[in-house]
């Protein structure tokens, strides 16, 4: 395997039981409720197809969502929507998984962020209250720490490391 693909893909070697269960718990709980709750109602997959919504493809409103956001958003709201709900409902899956998970922490945060700053954040400050952002902001945390120290040993990523060793 290739260097840079072997350290992205190699968790850090935590060999306590209990710092590896504080790395799974909350990656898992948090990839499986991104991807079952808030992934899925906006991207198709296998459990969330409806007649507006095939697989793989993008509820209609979230595009007009992305939109609003302004430039570059804008300028191509099919593809942003699109990419930022994949990464909520396969990248979540993924995360929960421990597979690939450094690459699917990268793009969650990514969504997040443009969660938090361009749709929570303006809710946040219309209401008053830090509330609107409070679940954008925890799966930015998760995801932050996952691409810091991977999955973890209870995670596919430490299965296929050891493998490639």
């Amino acid at each position: 395997m290739k260097p840079t693909l072997r350290r992205i893909i190699t968790p850090y070697p935590f060999d306590n039981l209990v710092i590896n269960l504080g790395i799974a718990v909350p990656r898992v709980w948090g990839g499986l409720s991104l991807c079952l709750e808030f992934g899925s109602s906006k991207f198709g997959m296998p459990w969330s197809i409806t007649e507006e919504m095939g697989l793989f493809q993008v509820v209609q409103w979230f595009p007009e969502d992305v939109s609003q956001f302004g430039i570059p958003f804008s300028l191509a709201p099919n593809l942003f929507a699109w990419l930022g709900a994949a990464s909520e409902a396969i990248g979540g899956l993924f995360l929960a998984l421990g597979l690939g998970t450094r690459i699917s922490a990268f793009l969650i945060a990514m969504t997040m962020l443009a969660a938090i700053f361009l749709q929570k954040w303006p809710e946040a400050m219309e209401f008053g209250s830090s509330w609107p952002f409070l679940p954008a902001a925890g799966f930015l945390w998760i995801a932050v720490y996952s691409l810091i120290f991977g999955s973890g040993k209870f995670g596919l990523d430490h299965l296929l490391a050891k493998r490639w060793e």
